[in-house]
Order: structure tokens, then sequence, then C-alpha cells
């Protein structure tokens, strides 16, 4: 047997997945730990976790899948790793971890980035970078130059999260110039590390690993590694990538006009653009897509919205005695527009996409005397999928087009409310992948190896569960009704 290893390194757990090269079906597949993973927040906007812990879930991750697939470790042929975007990990020149990694989603870089934003100006940051510094990478490494410089003298490279487990893997630190990107790293102008980002923070270009391509042989298994494992030596790590750019990957989302999309407790939607534009507000964020070149660019757009999935959670705690599956068929005994009653789910901190503020989530135009839980089901869905399309308009003028909505089968996405919804007001497809974030990584190893032989071949058994096309029904009415309570909101 032939198999492709996948690694996805999340904040909640480090999931592992056999895909057998020749049928494209997954072989086995185990998430450690089964509780979520801890993360440390000593002081208030902190957020921390020990790299250690990605790598032991990891080796635990992959026992399992291999068990579960009988494969033995000579039949793994390549390694992939994606990986939660943004963090940072600093390593000394023995690759020893300095301190816990500062992950995603901790904040205290935000003055930061803030201040180069001010300094360098609006116009140069975000048409060099595509993003303001923010709260990303580079910011995070500059509160510790600021706040921990006994320790920030003896950093050799700094790492994203995936960079650093594929150097546990390999023993050589390497990162890719999407990684670099996503840490705010890359003039997207001159295809290279920022020269001024680096001067402006004060940090020596060496602190950056060397590069590699996305796809290709970026290391090989060491033998510690493989024994910890239960790998052979040798196997080659061939793709690595952040979790939205790979989720889109996953997913085939290549080419411009062609859209991915999670719904899970956030959402996330990413396009795929070949022109270098940006927000001159920062609501969505511009990233180096898996497959960029300079021949042929490739851009990766993403929009998030914090409260998508949890919102839905929260309504079903609420109503206490009932399952997604009946919320959603509740949904569906009410009509677009859900008679009047709007939701905002801005619930879940403040958002980019409302340019950082905070409006926390609201329910208006209830009526005691017309109203059931079945206008509040469909009303929750209603205000998650038009709080993407307000995001998606933003995107449009960054210069992505929405035609082909890809995501996988699962949380939010198995809602016919949702996904009827979704296609009906962005006049887009929906197709549905039986994918996530492993089994894309696994298909990236696979093309970075050399085992397919282009992205038609590793993507020619991904499994299509269900296909919508927009429907009639007064999508826009409603949508148009959703955003002038949002607009009264924002400008009270």
């Amino acid at each position: 047997m032939e198999y492709l290893l996948g690694i996805d390194v999340g904040s909640s757990s480090v999931k592992a997945s056999l895909l057998d090269v020749h049928s494209g079906a997954c072989a086995g597949s185990a998430f450690y730990p089964e509780t979520e993973q801890k993360i440390s927040s000593p002081h208030p906007g902190f957020a921390e976790q020990d790299p250690q812990l990605w790598y032991d879930c990891a080796k635990d991750a992959v026992r399992d899948a291999m068990r579960q697939a009988g494969a033995a470790a000579d039949d793994v042929k390549a390694i992939g790793i994606a990986y939660q975007m943004h963090g940072l990990v600093c390593v000394d020149k023995d690759q020893h971890v300095l301190r816990p990694a500062i992950i995603w989603c901790d904040s205290r870089a935000v003055p930061y980035g803030q201040a180069v934003f001010d300094a360098v100006g609006a116009e140069k940051c975000l048409s060099h970078l595509m993003n303001s510094p923010g709260n990303f990478t580079a910011a995070k490494l500059a509160w510790v130059k600021d706040n921990e410089p006994e320790l920030f003298v003896k950093i050799d490279k700094i790492m994203l999260p995936g960079d650093w487990l594929a150097m546990k893997l390999t023993g050589d630190a390497r990162t890719t110039v999407s990684g670099l990107s996503e840490g705010i790293f890359w003039d997207f102008q001159e295809e290279k590390i920022c020269g001024f980002l680096l001067d402006q923070f004060g940090f020596d270009p060496h602190l950056l690993a060397d590069t590699v391509p996305t796809f290709g042989t970026q290391g090989v298994l060491s033998a510690a590694a493989a024994a910890e494992f239960g790998l052979k030596a040798g196997i080659p790590v061939a793709y690595r990538a952040g979790d939205q750019p790979n989720n889109a990957f996953s997913l085939n989302v290549l080419n411009p006009g062609e859209i991915a999309a999670t719904a899970g407790t956030s959402g996330v939607v990413y396009g795929v653009t070949s022109a270098k534009q940006y927000d001159p507000q920062s609501r969505v964020n511009t990233f180096v897509h898996v497959n960029h070149t300079l021949a042929d660019p490739r851009l990766g757009v993403m929009l998030c919205v914090n409260g998508t999935g949890i919102l839905n959670a929260w309504l079903k705690r609420l109503l206490g005695d009932i399952s997604y599956r009946e919320m959603d068929s509740l949904a569906e005994t009410v009509p677009v527009g859900s008679a009047g009653v709007t939701v905002l789910p801005f619930g879940n901190g403040a958002e980019r996409v409302l340019g950082n503020r905070n409006i926390g989530a609201q329910v208006a135009g209830l009526d005691f005397n017309r109203h059931s839980r079945a206008h509040l089901c469909r009303a929750v869905q209603e205000g998650i999928v038009f709080s993407f399309m307000y995001g998606m308009e933003v995107m449009k003028e960054t210069g992505i087009e929405i035609e082909t909505i890809r995501a996988g089968f699962a949380n939010m996405f198995m809602s016919g409310v949702f996904c009827e919804t979704l296609s009906g007001i962005s006049g887009a497809a929906i197709e549905l992948y039986e994918t996530d974030g492993s089994l894309g990584a696994a298909r990236g190893a696979g093309i970075g190896a050399g085992i397919y032989g282009s992205f038609e071949e590793a993507f020619q058994t991904l499994e299509k569960r269900k296909e919508v096309f927009p429907g009639t029904g007064n999508f826009a009415e409603a949508y148009a009704a959703w955003k002038k309570h949002l607009n009264g909101v924002l400008n009270q």
C-alpha cells in the first residue's frame, strides 16, 4: 500500500490522516487530545501554547491513524503539514524553544503593529504588505523584543507553528513565502521579504528561516523523529501551509472565482485572486496562496467572522431540548426573511470586518404574538449567512470574483437552509466535499513529492457530496433589511 500522511496542527487539537494514494480514500484518521489542548493566558489578552504539546499530540495521532489503516512504516511516502496561522515560535541556535508559542488569538501585540502602521503610513503599508501589521507574527516578535530583551537576543530563528513542527521532523529550520506573508513579512510589490518592515521593527533578517517552496521536498524525516512516530527515516516532508490557505487547497480552490468557506465556531470565507488589491480599511486580509508564482500570481483574500457556529450553538443551548437537525427542520418551516426577525451574529469579540468594533449580538423585530423558536432558528442562520455576504462585498472590492463556493460537508454547511440562503444571496453555486485540512495536507504532500503529477491528478478522487444552486426567494430583500439594521447600529 502507498499512503500520504497529513498532519493538521490546530489550537484545539492535532489531527493526522492517511490518504490512499490510488483511491483517494481516507484510510485512517485520529486527533489528540480528546479534549481541547490547553491555551495558557497568564495575562488578559494573552494566548500561549507549548509547542512540545503539538509534537506529542502529532505522535499519538499519527500512531493511531497508522493502526486504523493497518499501515506499515514504509507505506508512508510523503508528509504534509497544515497549521494554525500567525503564531510565533522562537528557538535558539540549538533549536530549543525559548518561550511558549504566542498563538493566533493572542492580542498583546496590537499596539506594536499599529505603531508601525502609523509610522510607515497606511498607503505604503497596505500597498506593499496588503495588510496592516496588526496583531500578526511580526508584531508579536516586536512585543518579545520590547518586553523580553534578554530572551530576544538568544533567538536564532523565529517560525510559524507548522515551520516548527517541520523542523522537529527534519532538523531543518525552513519557512515558505506563503508563511512569510501570513506573518506580515512579505512585500507583495517587490516579491521579497519586506526590508522597510524589518527596519521599522529593528529585526535582523537572519531571524527568518530560509524559504522553501510550498510544494516540494522541504526536508526528510530524521531517524530520531521516525523512531518516535513509528515511521521510516527519509520520508520527504513535501508540503506545508497555514490552515486557511490549506483549507482552500483541500477543496481544490486554486483559481480566481473560486471561494472556500468554513462555518465552525467562527466562519471564514477565503477567495483567490490574481489582483494585488487591498481593502483600505483592512477589513479583510490578503496572503500569498499556495500555488502563487511570479508568472501566475495567486493571492488569497480572507474574511473572518467570529460569531458563526458559536451563535447556533448558543441558540441550541438556550432551547435546551433540541438537536441541530431539529433546528434545521424548524428553520425550513419559516419563509425567507424570518417574518421580520433580524439577528446580528457579532457576539464573539471584536470583528475585523466591522473595523475591529465589538457591537455584540442582537435580535431585533421580535413579535411575541407571531414568532416562535422556528423563526429564531431561521433568523440565526440567515444572520450568519448575511454576515458572510457583508464581508464578501468587501472582498469583491479587492478583486475577488464569487462564482463557486466550496466547503467541507460539515458544521453549518450540513444545513439546507444555510446553503440555500448563501447560494441565493451570493448567486454562487455551493459545492460540498468530503475532505478536511489533514487530508488536504496529505494531497499537498503527494504533489510536492511528485507522486501526483498535477493538481488535477491529486484531486480527481475528491468526493463531492452535494451541490446547491441559487434558487428563488426574497433573499435580496431580506439581506437589505438585515444590512439596514446593521448600518443603523454601526452609525449610532
